[in-house]
């Protein structure tokens, strides 16, 4: 399709929402993609990344090449991605310090349009579709439950880190961030993102280049085969990970990291009026009206032809 510079910049600013739910535990930046009207068009640019690129860039040249890996589409958006991520680590690590339950009051609004904006996609629905919808919920709830493992900065550990995580950044409802949580990976490439650290960043990037590459093509199989059952299952998984981004927690045992700091190890959701000390609560039902609302600016502005 016929693109402007203005399309291109509206797909970087997609990419910038994308980069920024990345990099908060919790929110996925393929729930994004796919609210904004352009996770089908991500996920068919990247299979195209195979041996008939190659084959096309030695036979007809680099322009041929570009146009067949849709190229201007991958760059705008991976460019939005990067600067959002490289620009927001700093503030979004020190938002979640010192104010999380405003951040994630935020993101759980944001959250809880997006299972109905996923579901709705869903055009039939029967007892396998529902037992989809069930074994997701289940699942991910059951994941937000797991206590993160020590964290580890050694080369292979990060690489895996990065794949793992590049997989479930762009599935709909699961939060790379978060699985980055759970490996107790999350800090240490917060950290060297925040510090530009250029071997841990190589390390996870290379990681996540081969998880993209592979995992893409199984997501397409699965859209294409069974595209009701995928959706229904994506949209459990979102259910079942609103448990971890409940603003209000109450910590049960905490755990020293790597620098010597307690640090929250197991937690269990509370009620915000049971929660000991300043629950802000008014500019946390604000920050979710706010969230649940961007979705749908978001959709809008995904439904318009790009």
């Amino acid at each position: 399709m016929q693109r402007r510079l203005i399309d291109y910049f509206v797909i970087s600013l997609k990419g910038v929402a994308m980069g920024a739910a990345d990099v908060v535990p919790g929110v996925s930046g393929g729930t994004i993609a796919f609210i904004s009207g352009i996770y089908e068009e991500l996920i068919s640019s990247l299979n195209n990344i195979n041996f008939s690129l190659f084959k096309t860039l030695r036979a007809d040249g680099v322009k041929s090449a570009w146009k067949q890996l849709n190229g201007n589409f991958l760059l705008a958006l991976f460019i939005g991605i990067g600067v959002s991520v490289l620009s927001l680590a700093k503030a979004l690590k020190w938002v979640l310090e010192h104010y999380p339950i405003l951040i994630w009051a935020f993101f759980f609004g944001l959250v809880l349009a997006s299972i109905l904006f996923v579901g709705k996609q869903i055009k039939t629905w029967n007892v396998t579709i529902i037992l989809g919808l069930l074994v997701g919920s289940l699942v991910a709830y059951y994941i937000t439950t797991i206590p993160s493992i020590s964290s580890s900065n050694s080369s292979w550990f990060l690489f895996l880190a990065g794949a793992l995580a590049i997989c479930a950044m762009i599935l709909p409802g699961i939060s790379g961030a978060f699985i980055l949580v759970l490996l107790g990976a999350y800090k240490p490439i917060l950290e060297a993102v925040d510090t530009f650290n250029i071997k841990t960043i190589a390390i996870v990037g290379c990681g996540a280049i081969v998880g993209l590459l592979s995992f893409s093509k199984l997501l397409k199989w699965l859209f294409k085969k069974h595209e009701n059952l995928t959706l229904a299952t994506l949209t459990g998984f979102i259910i079942g990970s609103l448990n971890k981004i409940w603003p209000w927690k109450k910590v049960l045992s905490y755990r020293t990291d790597s620098h010597g700091k307690e640090v929250p190890f197991l937690s269990e959701s509370i009620s915000p009026f049971s929660y000991e000390g300043e629950n802000f609560f008014p500019y946390a039902i604000v920050l979710m009206v706010v969230g649940f609302l961007t979705i749908f600016i978001l959709e809008k502005l995904g439904s318009k032809k790009q």
